[in-house]
C-alpha cells in the first residue's frame, strides 16, 4: 500500500470512527508504526485529524464540515472522472470561472495544458494550473482577489465578487456543496454561496460538478435553483424519473 492509498484509508477510517490507534492502523494499512506515524502527522499538517497519544482522532465528531484536507482524501478516482468530463465540455480560447474546492482542484489540473482564461477562486487551483506547466499552450490566469480562506485557500468576502461581476465569462464551473431538486445548488455558508453566486451570475452558460454523494446532502446556504444550471457533471445514476426532472429544468446530465 502506498502513501497515498494508507492516506485515504485513514481519512475512511476517522470519517465513522471517533479515534483509531497507531496499532490499529498498522494492521489495516499493512505498515510500520514509524510508518504510520509519519502518516498522522502529515495528515494532522494538513487538517485531517488530530494527533494524540497513542493515535489520531477525528475531527468530524464535533458535528462540524469536513475540511479540505479531509475531502481531498475521499473519492478521489471519481473526482477525477467528473474532472475529466468536465474539461471535454470546455472549448478552447474560452473564459471560464472556476469555483473553489477539491474537485475544482481536480479540474485544474486538468485544464493545466489547455489554452483559454481561467479565473480560479483558490490557491490550490492556480498551483494545479501553474505546476510543472510545459512550454506550448497554457491558461491565462485572473485572480479575483478578497480575502482568503486559510486552510481552503479560496478567496472570498465583497472585492473578489465584485471582480467575478465586473467580467463576462464564457462558462462558469461551479462545485456546490449540495444539491437537490427543490433548492437547487447550497454551499456550507454565505461567503461561498456568495461567491459562486457571483461567479455563476456572470457566465452565459454553468456547468456543476459534483460527486453523486452531494446528492440531498446537507448544507445550509442557498446559491441557486437548478433552473440556473445548464449542465451537470456527475458519477450519480439518475432514475428516469429524476432524468425526467432535470430535462424539465433544461440541464443536460453528463454521467461520468
Amino acid at each position: 500500500m502506498n502513501t497515498d492509498e494508507r492516506h485515504r484509508l485513514i481519512g475512511e477510517l476517522l470519517r465513522s470512527r471517533e479515534q483509531v490507534t497507531v496499532g490499529e492502523l498498522m494492521a489495516a494499512c499493512g505498515a510500520s508504526g514509524a510508518t504510520i506515524r509519519r502518516d498522522l502527522d502529515v495528515l494532522a499538517l494538513h487538517g485531517v485529524l488530530r494527533r494524540v497519544h497513542g493515535g489520531a482522532r477525528s475531527l468530524l465528531f464535533g458535528g462540524e464540515n469536513p475540511e479540505y484536507g479531509q475531502r481531498e482524501l475521499e473519492e478521489h478516482a471519481v473526482k477525477v472522472r467528473i474532472a475529466a468530463g468536465v474539461a471535454a465540455l470546455l472549448k478552447d480560447r474560452g473564459h471560464v470561472w472556476l469555483d473553489s474546492g477539491t474537485t475544482a482542484t481536480e479540474i485544474a489540473r486538468q485544464l493545466r495544458q489547455r489554452e483559454m482564461t481561467i479565473m480560479p477562486m483558490s490557491l490550490r487551483a492556480v498551483g494545479a494550473l501553474t505546476a510543472d506547466s510545459p512550454a506550448g499552450r497554457h491558461p491565462e490566469l485572473l485572480l479575483p482577489g478578497g480575502s482568503l480562506v486559510p486552510r481552503e485557500q479560496s478567496f472570498r468576502g465583497p472585492m473578489a465578487e465584485a471582480n467575478i461581476r465586473s467580467l463576462r465569462f464564457d462558462t462558469a464551473v461551479v462545485t456546490p456543496c449540495a444539491v437537490n431538486f427543490q433548492d437547487g445548488l447550497l454551499a456550507h455558508d454565505l461567503d461561498d454561496a456568495a461567491v459562486k453566486r457571483a461567479g455563476l451570475e456572470s457566465a452565459a452558460r454553468v456547468i456543476i460538478a459534483c460527486s453523486g454523494s452531494k446528492w440531498n446532502a446537507s448544507a445550509v446556504a442557498l446559491v441557486a435553483p437548478l433552473d440556473a444550471v445548464d449542465a451537470i457533471v456527475t458519477d450519480k445514476a439518475f432514475s428516469p424519473e429524476e432524468l425526467d426532472q432535470l430535462a424539465q429544468h433544461s440541464v443536460e446530465a453528463v454521467t461520468v
